[in-house]
């Protein structure tokens, strides 16, 4: 099998200008998969950091100040059920240990997530449709 240098550098250069982290190419027998590295992922993310520095102090200050309720698993975050859907949880809504929160989506599945303990919304700190991580904080609750 030739490898063609010329569609994974096309594919690269698909990574850099739609903002991927992965993406996936077949034609009949071929697979070609062209993904970053952690390492360029987060280099980029850091310019992004600067920008909103101000932001994230305050968000850290408020983090302290109340219950953490935390991602279960790396994913997609969605404060829906599905689009257009009401939404799980808002700010102001009292909810009750085991509520459901938000759904993040990992491969191809859909995983509640429910509250840990009881209380009122305080912060949904993710926005719909956001990448998160296993531990990141999804809301915060008086």
């Amino acid at each position: 099998m030739k490898i063609d240098k010329k569609i994974i550098k096309e594919l690269s250069d698909y990574l850099d200008e739609f903002n991927l982290t992965e993406l996936e190419y077949t034609e009949k027998d071929t697979k070609i998969k062209v993904s970053k590295n952690n390492i360029s992922v987060s280099n980029q993310n850091s310019t992004n950091t600067n920008n909103n520095s101000t932001q994230t102090s305050e968000v850290q200050t408020k983090i302290k100040s109340g219950i953490e309720v935390t991602s279960p698993i790396i994913g997609t975050a969605y404060h829906a059920p599905e689009p257009g859907a009401k939404k799980f949880v808002e700010v102001g809504k009292k909810i009750k240990k085991g509520d459901t929160i938000m759904i993040v989506e990992a491969m191809k599945t859909m995983n509640h997530v429910p509250s840990t303990s009881d209380g009122v919304v305080k912060q949904i700190v993710v926005s719909d449709g956001q990448p998160v991580e296993f531990g990141q904080v999804l809301i915060i609750l008086e």
